[in-house]
């Protein structure tokens, strides 16, 4: 694989570091756990984002646009880096919020994410849950049009071919650190949602030539939706990264039973997943995507399914501006 044919700008501090977590380790009393460290991505407090936007920010330079337009839920980890690296290129950026979470608090409604997105400057508009975001998002395009600019449509989480091609480099990258330190990996785990970062992950390890399984803990869609949906993305980003057939649906692997009562709901598990990280390793994970993961992860090694001797490498995706958005309801 080559991603250097791709369009692209440089916004993320790479490679991110990968971590061991002895005190994690010896807590749990299984595997030995690593993080990667994608929340030090650098840009707007970091992310995975970060590495997807590199690919759809150069793609959206390339076509001369001057305003991005994406879409994400109100405390959306996606929109915030959107918003910073349109400002770092001096594009302009339009953010059509969904309201995803019922009867959500003032504030969740107005601190974290969403209070750094008007720090970026992005212009705000919000829409119920259920919106058919492709007629909305040719709504705003034929806006801005009129006005005589030129926008380019970035879908939730960059979670498309070009996207995901950010994922497909951490493949790549995981594999080198991996080699330059002779660790013997035996699982992967991340949280996947809009899928860019779950499919890219299996496309750059399995046209790399690895066979390293992949666990992804779904936040949001029940197993066979997700799955499908990280296949069906799988295969386009192959296909795109000029590695076709190199994913097979056996590949895809999702565990959605950590969702709780829904998408952005906090869970018991996850809150105390959240603390756990914080008070054994000083690491901040967020309440949506990271910390129900590693509810998942912990579950796993609680169950017997990891265990003592196995090396796991836990994929940090960042979003501990969104820490503050549930201040008002996480248990400390």
């Amino acid at each position: 694989m080559n991603l250097s044919e791709f369009a692209r700008v440089s916004l993320a501090h790479l490679p991110t570091p990968l971590e061991h977590l002895p005190r994690l380790s010896e807590h749990l009393g299984g595997p030995d756990i690593y993080v990667k460290r994608d929340d030090c991505t650098g840009l707007a407090t970091g992310g995975n984002k970060t590495r997807k936007l590199e690919f759809s920010m150069g793609e959206a330079l390339q076509q001369g646009a001057d305003t991005i337009i994406t879409v994400g839920a109100i405390q959306s980890n996606h929109v915030r880096q959107t918003a910073a690296a349109a400002c770092k290129l001096g594009m302009a950026c339009e953010v059509m919020l969904e309201h995803r979470v019922h009867e959500p608090s003032e504030t969740y409604t107005h601190s974290g994410n969403v209070f750094l997105d008007r720090i970026f400057g992005a212009n705000l508009r919000e829409y119920p849950a259920g919106t058919d975001f492709v007629v909305a998002m040719e709504e705003v395009a034929a806006e801005i049009r009129s006005k005589g600019g030129r926008p380019y449509y970035i879908p939730g989480g960059a979670s498309n071919p070009v996207g995901a091609l950010g994922y497909v480099g951490c493949g790549i990258e995981l594999l080198e650190q991996f080699a330059e330190r002779d660790l013997k990996i035996d699982h992967i785990v991340s949280a996947t949602g809009s899928a860019g970062t779950h499919a890219g992950l299996v496309v750059g390890l399995r046209g790399s030539g690895s066979d390293l399984p992949i666990l992804g803990i779904g936040v949001n869609a029940p197993q066979i939706v997700q799955e499908e949906r990280v296949y069906k993305l799988a295969v386009e980003t192959a296909e795109l990264a000029g590695v076709p057939d190199c994913v097979v649906r056996e590949d895809i692997i999702a565990d959605c039973n950590y969702i709780g009562p829904g998408y952005g709901v906090p869970t018991e598990s996850m809150n105390e997943a959240v603390l756990m990280l914080a008070r054994f390793e000083g690491l901040l994970f967020d309440p949506v995507y990271s910390g129900k993961a590693l509810a998942g992860l912990i579950d796993y090694i609680r169950q017997g399914r990891f265990t003592a001797g196995q090396k796991v490498v836990f994929l940090h995706t960042g979003g501990s501006a969104g820490l503050f958005a549930y201040s008002d309801v996480l248990t400390l």
